[in-house]
């Protein structure tokens, strides 16, 4: 997807997950002026006043994941290596008690689970079905969009598929998601990390392609 094709809404809500990873807060109006992807970072960075090391995050994340894992599901910590299959960390009949205890021990939430996408796919039809059935009959539109609407929160929250494969990517997805907390030291950062950061939160949440985001890239 090309940047220019973005909602104005789609920006706002990947700048409270940008927030949220740096631990920052954007005041009101404050980005008003800012019209390019560069510009963008420029004030990310400049809002993140910590002391500077040029040491790898995800490296970081990766490590904290492996403590975790060996204390909390009493693993061999010579086993646990980036290229590790989650399936055969997380086997499905205690998936969501595992990670759960991940999370936990981490602090962060890895949100790793998801419902199957058919049963996704289903409920989202029965919305948009009961949205046009509330035209024809009132009574019939509103009980399918609350059996919908309860459907979906209920997959989502007990969904039981994994939507990474290997413990490298989420060591990724942390430091992409929960850059601050990943860090060995969470008041340091790594000044050369953030414009990387915010490119695969762009790339990751509104699924813009690597070559859209340059330092002149217009957002809006």
């Amino acid at each position: 997807m090309k940047i220019s094709e973005v909602d104005i809404e789609e920006i706002e809500d990947l700048l409270l997950k940008v927030e949220t990873s740096f631990d920052i807060r954007f005041a009101d109006n404050e980005l008003r002026n800012i019209t390019t992807f560069g510009e963008l970072c420029d004030i990310i960075e400049n809002k993140i006043r910590l002391e500077n090391s040029n040491d790898c995050t995800t490296q970081q994340a990766f490590y904290k994941l492996r403590d975790a894992l060996t204390e909390s599901l009493e693993i061999k910590r010579e086993s646990v290596q980036p290229n590790l299959q989650l399936i055969e960390l997380f086997p499905q009949k205690n998936r969501r008690k595992s990670v759960k205890q991940i999370e936990k021990k981490l602090g962060i939430k890895l949100s790793l689970l998801r419902p199957p996408y058919w049963l996704t796919l289903i409920l989202f039809l029965i919305f948009l079905i009961s949205i046009f059935g509330l035209f024809l009959k009132l009574e019939f539109g509103l009980i399918g969009l609350a059996f919908s609407s309860i459907g979906l929160y209920c997959s989502m929250k007990f969904g039981n598929k994994l939507d990474l494969k290997t413990l490298g990517q989420v060591a990724e997805k942390m430091t992409r998601e929960n850059y601050k907390k990943s860090r060995r030291k969470p008041d340091t950062y790594n000044k050369t990390e953030i414009i990387k950061i915010v490119s695969e939160l762009f790339r990751h949440e509104l699924n813009i392609d690597k070559s859209e985001l340059k330092r002149e890239t217009i957002l809006i």
